[in-house]
Order: structure tokens, then sequence, then C-alpha cells
């Protein structure tokens, strides 16, 4: 027999061993490596912090007075502040948010849902700062005149202000868990004789209880962590602790938050050592520990929902000429709550477009701007530009790796537990990331002011948002497409390249667009770490000392000068600037995305 030929004129064909693919376990064991570095770091950054002065915890945490000239450093009053504002902001959003969910999964029609779905999630992609000047231009006053305030800065603002904010993550979260509620379970109590009223009080809102819990439980983690919108609206005014007789009356007065406090100049000012740093990383402390529990409890309860609660618990209705107008009054009810944040958001967008009307002139895109209320945007667009697509070449390759792993490599144990980690690195708030990039990269590192540390920080909030969108896209994965590849003799890297990181594309794609979106709106992290408000060059040159202007930090200075007309309008043009470019991001996830959901 000859040997086989590789062809006219060659030799006889050798046969070569497959070489092993080993570069999808090299990508996934850097990404982890480097997500798990990321979260590391912010928490030594704190405790390090807190260790680095002497710190009475009990003076911290039980004394209103805040006076770093005579080292007095109590938070009390900040920790009132803030509970106080998250409460304001929950009490709205939650049963508002519980309503307008019900509406969504059970009374709007399938073919709508989508629709009308995405129109209150948008809520979630308007930029914090957005918020803030709609908090300045337009609820400081509101609340000023309803409650005599002066100026309007108080912590009842705050809340109002926060409550539109945390309003879809609750809605998000809780349609969630509706929609996991088996049909089966629907159609029994159908069967009873019961109406769509009490098939939801009986059947669907108790089998989904414990993940509508979860998502009340997940937007106080997003109250918590909120500054910018806050900052500009509460008054930060230290050591205002009110009696318990005077809580409710003490939401009409300005007042401080642990977010608002960190926010300010004292972390620039207070060096990098001795107890005044001590005392402000021991609040950071404080935050992340509360997110962070938050954060996990919520993801326990979610998996507790999806585990119990799925028996039904309804008894034959009795005959009753109320019935069906209870049933039609409780679908009236529903769909009003769920018009309420459509509402917010189209209101939202019509005050900006109205009042944004110098983004509508191209000029206003395409000169510089020129004190605060003069020129445009230019340099603004460029240099935020600049610090998203460093974010997306930084995260892309981290969040693919970090969604192998957690789909693929780790098993269901480290993966439920991972899973967990990479939620809560997503809801540490960004001032915290902020702070810890000014004192790692500014400091540490002496890059100063530098685009390449405000890309880094920015891709620590994308990159979380990345490895669980592909890690559900992995999830969904037809098993006997798995099977087929093995069959073939695909080793696990070969499997990987050939098959995972295809069926991977989409949810990484929705992942990462959606997570600059919202990058892009971040402020806060953006102010220690890379920005200026002024005499930053167009393109940057070089990684030290080389700042840049952006979108969000220049709409912070403005917000701040809005007693002055032609500031306050130069804020709008900018808030307006800034919407289009986190809905062209937005709207350039949704064909990825529609695909994920076709396929889930």
């Amino acid at each position: 027999m000859r040997a086989a030929t590789t062809g006219f004129g060659a030799g006889p064909a050798r046969w070569r061993p497959r070489r092993r693919c080993r570069w999808p376990a090299l990508l996934t064991g850097v990404a982890s490596v480097t997500a798990g570095l990321a979260g590391l770091a912010v928490v030594a950054f704190l405790v390090a912090g807190t260790a680095s002065g002497g710190l009475d915890w009990w003076r911290l945490v039980t004394s209103p007075t805040w006076d770093p000239a005579s080292g007095a450093f109590g938070a009390a009053a900040m920790i009132f502040g803030t509970l106080a504002v998250s409460a304001v902001a929950l009490t709205l959003a939650t049963p508002l948010g519980w309503a307008a969910a019900v509406a969504v999964s059970e009374v709007v029609a399938p073919s709508r849902r989508r629709v009308v779905r995405g129109g209150i999630e948008l809520l979630a992609a308007v930029p914090s700062i957005v918020y803030g000047l709609i908090g300045v231009a337009l609820v400081r006053p509101l609340v000023s005149d309803l409650t005599g305030a002066p100026g309007g800065d108080s912590l009842l603002t705050a809340g109002l202000v926060l409550a539109v904010m945390v309003l879809p993550t609750v809605v998000a979260v809780s349609v969630d868990a509706l929609r996991a509620v088996p049909a089966g379970l629907r159609e029994t109590a159908a069967t009873l004789g019961l109406n769509r009223r009490e098939v939801i009080a009986s059947a669907v809102v108790p089998a989904a209880r414990p993940g509508m819990r979860a998502a009340a439980l997940l937007g106080l983690a997003r109250a918590l962590g909120e500054t910018i919108a806050v900052f500009l609206v509460i008054g930060r005014a230290d050591g205002r602790l009110p009696s318990p007789a005077g809580a409710l009356a003490a939401l009409t007065r300005p007042g401080q938050s642990l977010t608002t406090k960190l926010g300010g100049p004292e972390p620039v000012l207070a060096g990098t050592s001795g107890a005044h740093w001590a005392a402000l990383n021991a609040l950071g402390l404080l935050l992340l520990v509360s997110v962070a529990v938050l954060t996990v409890v919520a993801l326990g309860r979610r998996r507790e929902g999806a585990a119990h609660g799925r028996r039904l618990r309804a008894r034959v209705p009795l005959a009753s000429r109320f019935r069906a107008g209870r049933d039609r009054l409780s679908t009236l009810a529903h769909l009003g709550a769920l018009a309420v944040p459509l509402a917010v958001m189209a209101g939202l967008v019509l005050a900006v477009a109205t009042r944004g009307s110098a983004a509508f002139d191209p000029q206003f895109w395409l000169v510089a701007a020129s004190g605060a209320d003069e020129g445009g945007v230019r340099d603004q667009i460029v240099g935020s530009l600049v610090l998203v697509g460093g974010a997306a070449v930084i995260a892309t390759p981290i969040g693919l790796g970090l969604g192998l792993l957690l789909s693929e490599y780790a098993g269901p144990r480290a993966s439920r537990a991972l899973r967990t980690a990479t939620v809560t690195l997503g809801g540490v708030p960004s001032i915290l990331l902020g702070l810890a990039g000014y004192r790692l990269l500014s400091t540490g590192l002496g890059w100063g002011k530098s685009w390449l540390a405000g890309s880094v920080v920015l891709a620590a909030v994308v990159v979380p948002v990345a490895a669980l969108a592909t890690a559900a896209r992995l999830d969904a994965l037809d098993p006997a497409r798995r099977e087929s590849a093995l069959a073939l003799g695909l080793q696990r890297g070969q499997l990987t390249r050939s098959v995972l990181i295809p069926q991977a594309g989409p949810g990484l794609v929705t992942g990462v667009l959606l997570g600059l979106a919202r990058a892009a709106g971040e402020t806060a992290p953006l102010l220690f770490t890379a920005t200026v408000f002024s005499g930053a060059p167009v393109i940057p040159h070089g990684v030290v000392d080389a700042p840049v202007a952006s979108l969000p930090t220049h709409l912070f200075a403005l917000s701040q000068d809005a007693v002055q007309a032609g500031a306050l309008r130069q804020a709008w043009g900018s808030a307006l600037v800034l919407l289009v470019i986190a809905g062209l991001l937005l709207a350039a996830a949704a064909p990825a995305r529609r695909r994920v959901e076709a396929v889930t």
C-alpha cells in the first residue's frame, strides 16, 4: 500500500497530532484573575485606608459631629441621611414598581410586553447626572414651593429623584420573578373558576414573592450607592441628626449622605493617611459592606423564589356580584401604575429636548466650550468617546473570559459563588471605584489625572454586565450541539473556540454595549481619575498627566451653576447630547439582545 502524499511531487504525508487549543483557557484564567483583583483592590484599598489612622468606630457610627479641624469624625448624621433618602425612594418606588411589574407580566398583551418593558428600562439607562439636572432645575423648585424649604435642597428632594432612579430596578427584577412562575400554576388557578385578579393574588404573586422582595433589596442597594444625583440636591449639610420625634420634619431640610460626603472635595484634601483619611475610608467600607450584604441576600431570595413557592394556595371563589367589578378595578389600578414610569420617561425626554434646543444646532457638537455659557461640547464628546472606547477595549476580553468561566469552566457550586461575586462587583458604588482608582492609579502609579485611569475604572463598570450576559447566552446553548462537538473528538479548548465563543458573541456584544451605555454617563469615578473642567487637550498625549474633558463631568459643573441662565441652557444641551449617545449605544445593542432573547 502506497503512502499517502500531500500533493504532486511531495513526499509521504506525516500524521501530525492535533494541537491543543490553549488560549481559551488562558483567556479565562487571565479574565478571572483580573476581575478578582479588581474586586480585591477596592476592598484592600478601603481596609488599608481605614487602618492608616486611629479610628474610633463607636464614635464614628454614634456621633453626628464631623469636623476635621478638631479631629471629630462622627457619621451618624450621614447614616441617617442615607437611610432617610433611601426610605423615601423605596416607599414610593417599591409598591409602584410591584404594581407596574404585575401589569407588564399579567395584564399587558404579549405582543406589547417587550415595548412596554423596554420603555421602563430606558429609565435605567438615563445617566445619573441627567437626573441630577432634573432635580436641580425642576424638582428642587417644586419641593421649595410645597414645603417652604429654602432653595429646595433637602432629603425629600433627594428621595424623590432617587425614587425614579430605583423604579426600573424594582420593575425589571419583579417582572423576571413573575414570568418565572410556571404557566401551569396560572392554568390550574383558572380552572378553579378564578378570574384574572384572583389568579394574580392567590397564585402568581405568592409564588413570585421572594423574587419581588429581592427586587426591593436590589433597589435599596442601588439607592445606597447613588452619588451624583443626590449630591446636587441634598444640600450637603453636616451634623444634622434629628431626634426621633423630628425625623419627619428633617426630611424638608438639607442633609448629608455617605456617598455625597465621599463625592465632595475631602477625599482629595485629606491626604493618604491619618485620621481624616481613615474616617473617609471607613465611610466607604460601611457603604460597600451594606451594598454587598443587600446584594447577596437579594440573590439568595431570587434563588429561593425559583426553588419554592410553586404550590397553589387558592380557594374556589364564592359567587358575588362584585367579582367582575373588582377585577376591572384591579386591572385599571395596575395599568395606572404602569403608566407612571412610562409617563416619567416621556416627560423626562420631553423636558430635556425642549430645554436643550442648543443641541439641535450642529455647531454645538462641533465647537469647543467657551466659559460656562458659550460654545459647544466638541472636546467633551471626544473625551467621552476616548474613555468609553478605552473601557470597551479593556472590558471585552475580560467579560468574555469571565463569562466562559461562569458557564463552562467552573463547577456548579463555584459558578453560583462566582456569579454572586460578579453581581456584587457590578453593584459596587461607582464613587468607591473612583476613589480606589484615584489612590491606586492616579496616586499609587503616578498617573495623575489620566484618560487610561478613567478607562480602567469604567471597564470595572462594564465587565460584570458583559460577563453575566455572556454566561446567560452560553447557558442557553442546546446540549445537543455540545455533545455533537465532543463526539467529533474536540477537546475543551477547541470546543470553546469553535462552538462556545460563536454562541457567546451576541450576548457579549449586548453586555458590552449595555455596560458602555451605563459607563458613558458615569460621573463620580471620572472626577477623581480622568477629567478636568477646562484646559485638557482634545486628544490626550501619553498616559501620565493626560486628562480629558467629558460630557458627564461638564454637565456636573454646569448643574452647580444652574442659577445662571446661560449655564443652565448649556447644561440642558449637554444633557441632550449625553442622552443621544447613551441611546445610540442601547439601539446598537437591541439587535443582539433580540437574538439572545429569541434563543433563551
